[in-house]
């Protein structure tokens, strides 16, 4: 086999990037709106909480943890933070936002700690949060939703960094909370790719005694990750309200399983030590072509699921291969 060739296939971006063009023309074919500019705005607006949540999920499943509980956290801090603002409406709205990353950066910590004291699996302590979390909150607010906000919190989902207008004078063009959630994928890229930090992060996840004989502090390294969680998880919290203009209790459930799988679909490994934030951005915008298209098509929600759940078991076979491969080739065997 021709080496070049043998680069693509072991490239999960490449592959990943040949399959969304190939699904965008075939839905485009289907329907030609949805190969439009506005269109792909608006996916990427509404992709917004799970792309930003995607980057700090990616992080602590490349340290060889994992997090289900982040969607529970985001709920908290964006009940919190709407709580506050409604009882406090001259509030300074720098403050106002910087409420929910505080409330998720220690709740994500806590999360570590928890992980790091009673040595149980990452997955228990996280379904426990999740569910003290979300059955904490709806004590607290009784299940109340609450919408009454002031002027600016209306208008700021309004602003949009590129302009422009459609034929029937409706504005439309790249979002803030698109613009959000590239710098911070961009400030994961920079974490895993370019500090000392992000090479430990790799180290931990791929050998976690292997970190520890190197002199590696792990339980440091996950209070980081899991906190990096809790806090993109409050910038996603505020990012989903901004957008919804409401704040229910309920609203975020199971949208944790939307970021697992563009993760897992951007090829990072299930038990840590791969991964990238290119991959895992193609597979955020996977998930959402995915699901904008099979709505456009008319295809029954029932189905969404079956249908992302099947691409993401041929994602983890695909990284499986692609990992098998490239350890024979590193063992000096010739793969044809």
């Amino acid at each position: 086999m021709n080496q070049k060739l043998k680069r693509v296939i072991l490239n999960n971006e490449s592959v990943l990037f040949a399959i969304l063009i190939l699904l965008i023309l075939f839905i485009s074919v289907y329907n030609p709106r949805f190969f439009s500019a506005e269109n792909a705005f608006d996916i990427l607006r509404s992709s917004s909480f799970i792309g930003i949540c995607s980057i700090g999920f990616l992080l602590v499943l490349i340290s060889g943890g994992i997090d289900i509980s982040f969607t529970a956290t985001a709920t908290v801090a964006e009940y919190f933070m709407a709580l506050i603002l409604t009882r406090n409406q001259g509030m300074p709205i720098i403050l106002v936002l910087l409420i929910p990353m505080v409330i998720g950066i220690i709740l994500g910590s806590f999360n570590a700690v928890l992980i790091n004291k009673l040595k149980v699996p990452a997955i228990i302590i996280t379904i426990a949060m999740l569910n003290t979390y979300y059955g904490g909150i709806q004590f607290i607010s009784n299940g109340r939703w609450i919408y009454d906000f002031p002027e600016w919190f209306y208008t700021l989902p309004k602003v949009l960094v590129i302009k422009f207008v459609n034929s029937d004078g409706v504005p439309y063009g790249l979002s803030v909370f698109t613009v959000l959630w590239i710098l911070v994928a961009l400030l994961g890229a920079f974490i895993l790719n370019k500090t000392t930090l992000g090479r430990k992060i790799f180290a931990v996840g791929g050998s976690l005694e292997s970190s520890r004989r190197a002199g590696i502090n792990v339980n440091r390294i996950r209070i980081f990750v899991y906190g990096f969680l809790g806090f993109v998880a409050g910038l996603g919290a505020i990012v989903h309200a901004l957008i919804t203009q409401t704040v229910a209790p309920n609203s975020l459930i199971g949208q944790e399983f939307d970021v697992l799988s563009a993760v897992v679909i951007g090829g990072a490994n299930i038990f840590g030590g791969e991964g990238t934030v290119t991959g895992t951005i193609l597979g955020v915008l996977m998930i959402a072509v995915l699901r904008n298209g099979l709505t456009i098509m008319k295809v029954p929600p029932y189905w969404h699921m079956v249908i992302i759940g099947f691409v993401i078991l041929l994602s983890i076979a695909a990284t499986a291969t692609r990992s098998k491969i490239s350890k024979m080739q590193e063992a000096g065997i010739d793969v044809e």
